[in-house]
């Protein structure tokens, strides 16, 4: 992987690299939107770079890239470069984009450290960079191969549903009749949504029904209270799209997926607030497919009347032949119902079979939370499983 000479002198570099690379990151994204305003407006999320959460997940993803190779030298960190290439995929990234990428960010880091940034300094970080952007970029290409191509199609509006005062369903169909990509559940698409400034934002959505049909669901909540730009892509979902409209949907990404796992494995699927999209499809293909384990559903909202797609989850679960369901909600429980209780998800009263394999999605304290709590109750580590809405702040954290 990385040569010995690049290893020495990234090791020696990087608490200094890493210590500057939130400054570095932002001077890259302000160069790059500067030479490329196009990227800004068509591709990466206008509310992320407001809130800066993008620049963190790219300052994390360098150091735990750079920090696997030197204490893993004949290793690759897969898991962590497969969950960015969904995303990336389901952006529509190209390989050109990444000679833009490497053209901005060694600018920004030659502005930032200065002279600290030798020759030897350079070529050893340079190698760093084509090692992910190559691995990156040859995993994006098979999806894309996968899913023919990675084309963006129109799909009209079949059905709205208003789950809660800030959740909407849409059930859409292709516009053009013609054969769609299968996903896997829990996977995501994009949606490309053109805005009264002519921007072309794009948001992901996870598909919230079980695959087998050519109908896909999407679940949108509603942003309050950011401002522009934060949830100006959901805000005009909800106001602006009815039954026959169309919206421009990427194939199916994303590295959380069901996986194939003997019929009688226990499960456990933990979701809060609209995290529970995945987990909802990921439940209704279990259903479907007549899954014999034993299934624990976890969900934590601020209220029943805020808990959307909570039907579906009951009615899934009623259909398995072992399987629980367990609410929390921060505001007024319903009382008469042993299922519902008040407050923030605690698993401590809660039976985790041995041999579990769970499923996380929601607010990272959450996410955080729970699985301490499963580790605590013997889960091991490897058989957790998450998914991060928006830049993935946990990314080489969770171990």
């Amino acid at each position: 992987m990385l040569s010995e000479q690049s290893a020495a002198t990234v090791r020696a570099t990087l608490p200094a690299v890493g210590a500057s690379l939130a400054e570095i990151t932002e001077r890259f994204y302000a160069g790059m939107f500067a030479a490329r305003p196009e990227l800004l407006r068509n591709m990466f999320n206008r509310g992320n770079q407001a809130a800066g959460s993008q620049r963190q997940a790219l300052a994390g993803s360098i150091a735990a890239f750079a920090t696997y190779l030197l204490d893993h030298p004949d290793e690759r960190p897969d898991a962590m470069l497969a969950r960015i290439a969904h995303k990336h995929a389901s952006l529509g990234v190209t390989a050109e984009q990444y000679k833009v990428v490497h053209e901005h960010l060694f600018a920004a880091i030659v502005d930032v450290l200065g002279e600290a940034v030798t020759p030897e300094v350079a070529a050893a970080w340079d190698e760093v960079y084509w090692l992910m952007a190559n691995a990156l970029i040859a995993i994006e290409k098979r999806l894309y191969e996968e899913r023919g191509g990675g084309e963006w199609r129109d799909w009209e509006v079949v059905e709205r549903v208003e789950e809660t005062a800030d959740v909407a369903t849409f059930r859409l169909r292709p516009a053009d009749d013609g054969p769609v990509v299968d996903f896997r559940p829990g996977q995501y698409v994009s949606v490309r949504v053109q805005l009264p400034d002519g921007a072309r934002q794009i948001r992901q959505y996870s598909l919230s029904a079980a695959p087998g049909s050519s109908i896909r669901q999407i679940s949108v909540k509603r942003v309050h209270g950011g401002g522009a730009p934060d949830g100006e892509v959901s805000n005009r979902l909800h106001a602006r799209v009815r039954v026959g409209d169309r919206l421009r949907l990427s194939a199916p990404y994303g590295d959380l997926t069901l996986a194939d796992t003997a019929a009688g494995t226990p499960l456990l699927l933990a979701s809060a607030g609209i995290g529970v999209t995945p987990m909802v499809a990921m439940l209704g293909q279990l259903a479907d497919t007549g899954h014999e384990g034993p299934v624990v559903v976890v969900h934590g909202d601020r209220s029943p009347a805020e808990h959307a797609l909570r039907a579906d989850q009951e009615a899934y679960a009623g259909k398995l032949p072992d399987a629980s369901v367990h609410f929390w909600y921060e505001t007024a429980a319903d009382g008469a119902d042993p299922s519902h209780r008040s407050g923030l998800v605690d698993l401590a009263g809660i039976a985790v079979p041995k041999g579990t394999r769970a499923y996380l999605c929601g607010p990272l304290p959450f996410m955080r939370a729970v699985r301490t709590q499963l580790i605590e109750q013997g889960v091991a580590p490897a058989d957790i499983h998450y998914e991060v809405f928006g830049p993935d702040l946990w990314l080489g954290q969770a171990g």
